[in-house]
């Protein structure tokens, strides 16, 4: 404990109180527990804004809405898979393959493969692609849709599937390489 001494030599009353300090300390750890979790989540909550463009180039001219990609869902079912485009919240194809599964050995272990899944993930994507020249940046987008209780070594072989289809792309250095065509992320429910 701490104590404060307020001077005076009264002899009537004593003025040397002690202060109870252990409430302080609490609030100034919840206070400094409270700014570094904030601190961490200010950096997401911003904008990046353009200040030498504050408006459309020609206010006369309206602006045309760029329409939403189309993108992959890729669901994996218990006995198929579901391959659905999607532009925004419109289906623009959805076609349903079988879920016949290749074993192969590979150092004593037991790969699994869906060549027909990557066989038609190849012909999809020809079909529906938005990004195909050597010049174009940006990879085609594919959501994985997977129940929890799906094994993980048949997450890796669609995986694999759908990382078999794949386009040139041109890089800074003037090089052409090969990539796979999709930049897949998982789905949350």
């Amino acid at each position: 404990m701490s104590g404060v001494d307020v001077g005076g030599e009264s002899k009537k009353r004593s003025t040397n109180t002690e202060i109870n300090m252990i409430p302080f300390i609490d609030l100034l750890m919840v206070t400094v527990a409270f700014l570094l979790i904030t601190a961490v989540w200010v950096t997401n909550s911003r904008i990046n804004a353009d200040a030498q463009v504050p408006g459309p180039p020609n206010p006369t001219v309206e602006l045309q809405p760029v329409p939403p990609e189309k993108v992959l869902n890729l669901h994996i079912g218990e006995n198929e898979f579901g391959l659905v485009w999607k532009q925004g919240a419109t289906v623009v194809s959805e076609i349903k393959v079988p879920k016949t599964q290749v074993e192969t050995e590979q150092a004593d272990r037991k790969i699994i493969r869906f060549p027909e899944l990557a066989k038609k993930l190849e012909e999809e994507w020809k079909q529906q692609k938005n990004h195909w020249d050597p010049s174009d940046r940006k990879l085609d987008q594919c959501i994985l849709h997977s129940d929890n209780r799906t094994p993980f070594k048949e997450i890796v072989a669609v995986l694999d599937a759908l990382y078999t289809t794949k386009r040139d792309m041109k890089f800074n250095d003037g090089s052409v390489k090969q990539i796979p065509v999709f930049n897949m992320t998982f789905s949350v429910r």
